[in-house]
């Protein structure tokens, strides 16, 4: 059996879509992958994963001038020939889209010369390229519910996103064993992905200037760009006698680990985030990042904080006042908290790459 997989552009859509090869892998030990992705970073994640792969020339739309996304439109035709003759080539039993502005190619192609075709959607509100594919793929799969209302689709199955085996064996006592941090004692973790996030930095930064005296353990990844300078500045305004338990790290491999063992996240909204949340079922101040297409973090981030799941500060409006407000609000009512911790549990999808592999083989 074989099978194109495509999806890049940011990890949210790699990592998934390589979760989902291994165990199309693991099921069908005959399957033939081949992973069509950009030159992006998917040309260096997917062949140290140990997959085929083809790297054809495709560019986002560029929406900061007509000009810029023109020349992004431009590409489109070549784009769409070169994966037409992959296609034709490889002669994949089906071809799945997981997202980025390479997989639009790979899929409509796939729609004209390939037998199947499938599209994760991945937010709760679907991008344009989806929103095309939908009326044209054989299945569109979602993460969230609320993606079906802006879709045209010949079938749609509500899947959820897979998560990392690691998110599902970790326990909050063995973890907070692990990371050395007491049991007893409320614990906040902050983070923006492996980059950071520069709002949310000088936001913890003012916070744990002002959280300091509180009975609390905080763990803070910065990312590696921010992590040195952060971590003098913060070592500078510690007083002797601070009570807050503070431990600052530049990134972290069993992030599972450090979100078992919090009572409470701040971090972005993207769907992968979102969906480890929801199995560990941990609350979170959700920080949409501004610049993500059609804005999909924010719509991601109100459709769980309309269910009582999150809260949400707006990137723009998020300052060390805010953020320690919002924190000391939930800190301070904890059924609120644990009604959170609930609610995000009953968004979780345990069995989401089960469904996506049985949706794909049957």
């Amino acid at each position: 059996m074989k099978a194109i997989i495509t999806g890049g552009g940011t990890g949210g859509h790699i990592y998934p879509a390589l979760a989902i090869a291994k165990e199309l892998c693991r099921r069908k030990p005959d399957m033939d992958i081949l992973y069509v992705g950009s030159k992006g970073m998917e040309s260096r994640i997917v062949p140290e994963a140990g997959f085929n792969f083809v790297a054809i020339d495709v560019s986002g739309i560029d929406r900061s001038s007509m000009l810029k996304a023109s020349k992004s439109l431009v590409k489109f035709p070549y784009s769409f020939f070169q994966a037409r003759d992959i296609i034709k080539k490889f002669q994949p039993d089906f071809v799945l889209g997981t997202g980025g502005y390479v997989s639009f190619p790979v899929v409509l192609a796939g729609t004209y010369f390939a037998p199947k075709t499938f599209i994760h959607e991945q937010n709760a509100y679907p991008g344009l390229a989806n929103r095309i594919l939908a009326k044209r793929v054989d299945c569109t799969m979602l993460t969230f519910a609320e993606a079906q209302e802006y879709l045209e689709a010949k079938r749609i199955k509500i899947t959820g996103l897979p998560v990392r085996q690691e998110f599902f064996e970790v326990t909050p006592e063995a973890a907070r064993k692990a990371l050395g941090l007491e049991d007893n004692w409320f614990t906040l973790i902050a983070f923006g992905g492996s980059r950071g996030a520069a709002s949310i930095n000088r936001a913890m930064l003012e916070a744990v200037d002002r959280l300091q005296d509180k009975k609390m353990q905080i763990i803070w990844i910065t990312g590696w760009d921010s992590y040195e300078d952060l971590s003098q500045q913060v070592k500078e305004r510690l007083t002797a006698d601070h009570k807050a338990r503070i431990r600052m790290l530049p990134y972290m491999n069993n992030i599972e680990q450090a979100m078992a063992a919090a009572h409470l996240a701040v971090c972005r909204a993207g769907a992968s985030t979102l969906a480890e949340l929801a199995i560990l079922g941990l609350p979170a101040i959700l920080v949409p990042y501004p610049y993500a297409a059609e804005n999909h973090q924010e719509k991601n981030a109100r459709a769980l904080v309309e269910k009582n799941a999150a809260a949400m500060v707006i990137d723009e409006f998020l300052d060390g006042d805010t953020l320690v407000k919002t924190v000391e609000s939930l800190r301070s009512e904890p059924e609120r908290l644990s009604n959170m911790r609930q609610q995000m549990l009953k968004e979780a999808k345990p069995h989401a790459l089960d469904d996506i592999i049985a949706e794909l083989l049957n």
